[in-house]
């Protein structure tokens, strides 16, 4: 989360200070400084929620492909050991050996399929980041904010100043679940 929270921080815009209050016409105060959940804006969210649905079902399926081939891999094991009665220590070493070849061959698969789940989580945060942005940027010119800050970084602020609740509002509004947006 800390990626998001270094790409939501790209967002910062330059505007004028403004004395405190709250936009008439919007939910967000209106503040030189506003403060953000990161963290809470990706999860939150609908395009947040959907990628963690999605994520959690590759990840279920890659864990039952794990058990399946641990089980299947430990059945073989095991005839393999009984086998070893009836042969030669060098037919043994030759057969044990491919053996542990092609069980270090299936583990480099199944982390590279694990590789493969946790670089697509990355890309779904890169891409809400990039649609966060525009809303993101309207809400620090509607508040007339120069900065909007990650709350956790924060030893004490005023809680009117975060608008976490409101930018996900917005971003749900604005793009779902994220699943129509088109890919880079």
């Amino acid at each position: 989360m800390d990626r998001l929270f270094a790409l939501i921080a790209s967002v910062l815009l330059a505007f004028g200070p403004a004395g405190p209050g709250q936009a008439q016409e919007t939910g967000a105060p209106i503040s030189a400084i506003l403060t953000i959940d990161s963290e809470r804006l990706f999860t939150d969210s609908q395009f947040g929620q959907r990628v963690a649905r999605e994520i959690a079902a590759e990840q279920s399926v890659l864990r039952a492909e794990n058990r399946q081939m641990e089980a299947k891999l430990a059945e073989e094991e095991k005839v393999l050991t009984e086998k070893r009665k009836e042969m030669t220590a060098a037919d043994f070493r030759a057969v044990a050996d491919a053996f542990d070849r092609r069980v270090e061959e299936i583990r480099d698969f199944q982390d590279n399929k694990a590789r493969e789940i946790a670089l697509r989580q990355e890309r779904e945060e890169a891409q809400f980041v990039q649609a966060a942005r525009p809303v993101l940027a309207e809400l620090m010119r509607e508040a007339r904010a120069s900065v909007i800050l990650e709350q956790r970084t924060i030893l004490l602020s005023d809680n009117a100043i975060d608008v976490t609740q409101e930018a996900i509002g917005r971003l749900d509004a604005a793009i779902g679940d994220g699943s129509g947006l088109q890919r880079e």
